[in-house]
């Protein structure tokens, strides 16, 4: 049985990066391999944030994008619903109100899930209301406008916005500043991280918000996952390296091979 032509590479790619993976994370779960995330002063603000909030009696806003769960935004939308469950336990542990707007009816239910399993993990489950997460529109600027409303009625302490953010970034970062809150925001898309650079007080920028979640929960598996990730881009490198160098020498061993 012969492979599909030029199949071969991508199929040594894909074991490749999954032996690399299933090792670190069996290591990290049994304790032989402790991987460590460099320091992320927009996470570690989280709290000062929360904090903040609860000093000044005023709710924390928090938005997970206006990506869905099921088009191309999705791994920035469940990286926001991981950072909200974080959120959610500490407001509970403060006791302050927390305001979550949602502009996809398909993300809706699963906020609205994890903000009542955060309150009932942090033994609060009374706190939850059926208006904590509130859908708001599925119209990109219809949403902003609530959201911004929100942060002007409710005079919110702390803005929280981590995940797929288009046009409306500078949007809900400028609506934030003029009411004093305190903003965290993250996003991968690349386009609008300037304006979150410019008008939040701190941003995670592309893959911090992927690491966001094992950064926050510590979860060995998530840990394990993330430094073979990183491994693969190591190797990855090694090899653009390689091969720049070959080609400039007019050695064309690798590329050939690559193609294969």
């Amino acid at each position: 049985m012969s492979l599909i032509p030029n199949t071969a590479t991508l199929l040594v790619t894909i074991l490749t990066m999954a032996a690399i993976a299933l090792v670190g994370i069996n290591r990290s779960k049994s304790g032989a391999w402790t991987p460590t995330i460099r320091r992320l002063a927009g996470l570690d603000a989280i709290e000062e944030a929360v904090g903040r909030a609860t000093e000044m009696g005023s709710p924390v806003h928090y938005s997970p994008g206006i990506g869905a769960a099921t088009d191309d935004s999705a791994p920035q939308t469940f990286a926001g619903l991981e950072v909200l469950g974080y959120v959610t336990q500490l407001t509970a542990k403060y006791n302050t109100e927390i305001i979550v707007t949602i502009r996809q009816p398909n993300v809706f239910p699963l906020a609205q899930e994890i903000v009542r399993q955060g309150y009932m993990t942090a033994g609060r489950p009374d706190m939850f209301q059926e208006d904590t997460v509130q859908f708001l529109s599925n119209e990109q600027f219809a949403y902003a406008a609530g959201v911004m409303g929100i942060m002007n009625r409710r005079h919110v302490a702390a803005n929280i916005m981590m995940g797929a953010f288009w046009a409306e970034s500078l949007l809900f970062a400028e609506a934030g500043a003029q009411v004093g809150a305190i903003q965290v925001a993250g996003t991968a898309a690349m386009g609008q991280i300037p304006f979150f650079v410019a008008a939040c007080d701190y941003t995670l920028i592309g893959e911090e918000l992927y690491a966001a979640g094992a950064y926050l929960s510590q979860d060995r598996v998530k840990l394990g996952s993330i430094a073979a990730q990183d491994i693969v881009k190591g190797i990855a490198m090694v090899l653009i390296f390689v091969g720049s160098l070959l080609a400039t020498a007019e050695i064309d061993f690798l590329a050939n091979l690559l193609k294969k």
